[in-house]
């Protein structure tokens, strides 16, 4: 079908925004895409600062494996991505110890032996989700044709369709006791911190089909993205111009004009309107919903447990990371609840990319999990009071980071910090809220869809939530349905 005729307007230039708009110019709509920002990429996009090159927030490539999401996207649009691969995925760090996750797992199960028919279990689990998420998965259904697409799926995965009904109303602490593992209080610790940096909760509430690919992730490869994550969308943004599109930045919407189920158009803070056939969101609920003319915010599964950041942005010796011997580091805390300082994420910047950190040095971002509430109500207390916060804050992550990397003491050269107040500011997220929803449940997960027959959400706040193949997955279903709304309207 010829979709020339028609405009879609994308607000936002996140992964899940330009990865839509370059599929729908590749499919010949004429596109525009407005991202407030002076760049593309949001939580994953790159910021210059200090001499410095930072990642903002995502800082590992993950779904560049054959067949994974964005090996996908890439042939599609003819994008070769700047990546290679990892040979340690990241290294997990706790009371001394350390266990290199890569793509066999013997480094896991020697540290924990008795987790091998675990490990089994998980790979199969896991490589049948894959198969049906790759081209493209219907979740959730929206219509018959979804529904007769599960099911041919189902049927051309027989053999494991049965593996996975037993897992689909389970936890992924169920799963363990099922192993006996959670009687095994390390593991456990070491099982929730991977979860909640890829599903945004422990296992005592992440449903356990999703813990098998969120612990995928290592085992299916990671790749550094040379230059920064932010080279991914840039390249996203160039695409969708190529194929007659367009990128504006400093365009921030300010309102969506509608009547009765129909979008019509978008207008920008600056007095710009758009008339659109689609439009796609690559916000929040609650950011879409603040637009004026907006549908009203959805209840989220796991609202309640959405999670913000706290980031530092260090400028660092390079030889502090020699002994480490990779440049992704997980530390957790011997104690404590995961997050609010407790568990960390650290990522540097390759050693000879000159263009990200002055030579001998690195660019290195350090993350961990923060509610937003405290950070906001701080503010309101003062900016005292709110200072106070951010710098006990940095005073917490920097020693859990010198405890289990002694050799980061002397190495820093530079601090920025930043929170989820940062994030509200910079970023649009709406209370400050990152990393997407808590993937508790498959049931009642937050679709594309919204009350406007012509309005779809992309992005890490619709399934399949966050991390690179979890978005460009997401939005390759976004696209679907947009189309099918498209074919309406050519009708």
């Amino acid at each position: 079908m010829d979709f020339r005729a028609l405009h879609g307007v994308v607000i936002g230039a996140g992964i899940g925004g330009l990865s839509a708009a370059a599929m729908l110019a590749r499919r010949g709509m004429h596109v525009t895409v407005l991202e407030a920002g002076a760049h593309p990429g949001g939580c994953a996009g790159t910021f210059r600062s200090a001499g410095y090159l930072f990642d903002a927030g995502a800082t590992v490539g993950c779904g560049f494996h054959k067949e994974g999401p964005l090996e996908l996207l890439g042939r599609e649009l003819d994008i070769e991505w700047p990546v290679s691969p990892e040979t340690v995925a990241w290294q997990y760090r706790r009371r001394g110890r350390r266990i290199g996750l890569s793509g066999a797992r013997e480094a896991i199960t020697a540290r924990f032996p008795g987790s091998v028919q675990f490990w089994e279990e998980q790979a199969r689990l896991a490589g049948m989700l894959w198969r049906f998420a790759k081209d493209g998965l219907p979740w959730p259904p929206t219509s018959p044709g979804d529904l007769l697409m599960l099911s041919r799926k189902a049927v051309a995965e027989l053999a494991g369709t049965g593996l996975l009904a037993k897992f689909i109303g389970r936890t992924a602490h169920e799963w363990l006791a099922s192993h006996g593992l959670d009687r095994h209080p390390d593991f456990v610790r070491f099982i929730d911190a991977q979860l909640l940096i890829s599903a945004q909760a422990s296992s005592l509430e992440v449903n356990a089909l999703v813990a098998a690919i969120a612990l995928d992730l290592p085992a299916s490869g990671t790749w550094r993205v040379h230059g920064g994550i932010g080279r991914i969308a840039e390249l996203l943004a160039s695409t969708v111009e190529r194929d007659g599109g367009a990128v504006l930045y400093g365009k921030r919407v300010s309102r969506i004009d509608t009547i009765r189920r129909e979008v019509l158009g978008v207008e920008t803070a600056d007095g710009d309107a758009l008339a659109a056939d689609l439009v796609i969101a690559n916000l929040t609920h609650e950011a879409l919903a603040g637009l004026d003319g907006g549908p009203s915010a959805v209840d989220m599964p796991g609202a309640r447990h959405q999670w913000g950041a706290f980031v530092l942005y260090l400028g660092m010796d390079s030889s502090a990371f020699s002994e480490a011997g990779c440049d992704h580091l997980q530390i957790v805390a011997p104690d404590g609840e995961p997050g609010e300082g407790n568990s960390l994420f650290v990522s540097a910047s390759a050693a000879r990319d000159t263009r990200r950190a002055p030579a001998g040095q690195r660019a290195v971002t350090v993350s961990t999990h923060t509610r937003p509430g405290p950070w906001f109500e701080a503010l309101r207390n003062g900016r005292d009071a709110y200072l106070d916060l951010k710098a006990g804050y940095t005073r917490r992550v920097l020693d859990l980071l010198c405890q289990e990397m002694p050799e980061a003491g002397d190495a820093v050269r530079c601090v920025t910090a930043a929170t989820p107040v940062t994030w509200a500011r910079r970023t649009g997220r709406a209370g400050g809220f990152v990393g997407g929803y808590a993937q508790t449940s498959l049931f009642g997960v937050p679709g594309p869809s919204t009350s406007f027959d012509n309005l779809f959400l992309v992005g890490d706040s619709v399934f399949p939530g966050q991390s690179l193949p979890g978005v460009v997955t997401g939005a390759r279903r976004t696209v679907e349905l947009a189309l099918r709304r498209a074919r309406k309207i050519r009708q």
